[in-house]
């Protein structure tokens, strides 16, 4: 733990090097009416369908950081060296609005049965949060990324896979990009790399005197099609966001979101002492979702031969809560070229792509060489080039 409290001292600065892993991996999926899993979206507007589901085997956890307290949920205990998978929630939702129906299907179990899985709540958002005093300042992206560290030091994880979705994205990318060594993977679901122009400050101010803050949150989270068309699953999204959600505390995550800075990478060889991500990263992006552009642009400034870019049809801005089936699987064959899942194990998407693999590993954990933390020799799989896969 000297390293980590060394980086604790040192939240800038740090020189990424390149990491080579053949292939730039397109996976794109074909139309499937959105599901989510044993509902419809009538029943997502009782509270019970987000917050009670398999809630039993996770103990809470508040943890001192430098920059205040977070609230954590964890369930299992780590394992070997095996990461533990580490999530962070969207502006305006916390872990359980979030994550609940994807880490609840059916498919999931299969892979959270080998790994400790820990939720990471921004401050002031999970359920049953006390309003934060007047002339609280709430913590910059940067700072929220510089708070991860004392999670992974108070569980005794060695390192992580990230899965963020939208400002947890982002929070989890400048997390690997000040803490390197403490991140195996991620996982970036409707990531924007880029912070706010002055139009884009001006339109939302404007926005905010206009709409209520859940119908703001609610432009962000969605697309404009997805409002007019989806309104079930739009208007049980606006219930929980205003009921569940301390609106004080929202408040100032959406601000802090707003005045966001550019996250600092180039994709390597672009620029002179270019920083980007050095672990293995999924993108994914739904075909209708509102941060589709910006998706795109950080797969443009990130290494190609370690990035998959999943663009999910028939998806729009929560693939992970309208395509829980069709992540699952792509996650799945993420952990598998990460070398954490046997083939034996995986779902027919993966197994697809069992032959482009030069070993296979083992459960236990054997990784292949191109991994952030390979410590082995054995099992260099390599993935192939560009790839398209049917499910």
């Amino acid at each position: 733990m000297k390293v980590l409290g060394h980086r604790l001292e040192l939240l800038t600065g740090l020189l990424l090097h390149d990491v080579t892993m053949a292939g730039l991996q397109e996976l794109r999926f074909p139309e499937e009416k959105p599901l989510l899993r044993g509902q419809d979206a009538t029943e997502l507007e009782s509270s019970d369908a987000f917050l009670l589901a398999a809630d039993t085997d996770w103990k809470e956890h508040d943890i001192e950081t430098p920059y205040g307290l977070l609230h954590v949920v964890i369930r299992g205990s780590p394992k070997g060296n095996r990461p533990a998978i580490l999530t962070y929630h969207d502006v305006g939702l916390n872990h359980k609005l979030c994550f609940n129906t994807f880490f609840n299907f059916e498919d999931m179990q299969e892979i959270t049965k080998h790994f400790v899985v820990c939720h990471v709540d921004a401050p002031g958002q999970q359920v049953g949060a006390s309003q934060f005093p007047q002339g609280y300042q709430f913590p910059s992206m940067e700072q929220l990324a510089a708070m991860l560290p004392s999670v992974v030091q108070h569980f005794g994880f060695k390192y992580v896979i990230g899965i963020g979705v939208g400002a947890g994205a982002y929070v989890l990318a400048k997390f690997a990009l000040i803490f390197p060594d403490l991140v195996e993977g991620l996982v970036l679901v409707n990531i924007d790399p880029n912070g706010k122009g002055w139009i884009d400050w001006a339109a939302t101010k404007l926005s905010s005197l206009t709409s209520t803050l859940p119908d703001t949150v609610l432009s962000h989270l969605f697309s404009q099609e997805e409002l007019v068309n989806n309104t079930e699953l739009v208007q049980s999204y606006r219930q929980q966001i205003g009921n569940v959600v301390n609106q004080a505390n929202l408040q100032l995550f959406w601000n802090m979101y707003n005045s966001r800075r550019d996250l600092d990478i180039n994709r390597p060889g672009t620029v002179l002492n270019a920083k980007t991500l050095r672990c293995p990263v999924m993108l994914v992006v739904g075909d209708n979702a509102p941060a589709e552009d910006g998706v795109v642009e950080c797969n443009s400034k990130l290494d190609p031969t370690i990035t998959t870019f999943l663009k999910m049809a028939d998806s729009g801005g929560l693939p992970q809560v309208t395509q829980p089936g069709k992540l699952t699987e792509a996650f799945k064959y993420f952990l598998q070229g990460m070398g954490y899942m046997p083939s034996a194990s995986m779902t027919r998407l993966a197994r697809s792509r069992t032959a482009s693999l030069t070993s296979a590993s083992s459960v236990d954990g054997s990784r292949p060489q191109a991994c952030t933390h390979s410590e082995s020799s054995e099992g260099l799989g390599q993935v192939n080039h560009t790839m398209e896969v049917s499910c």
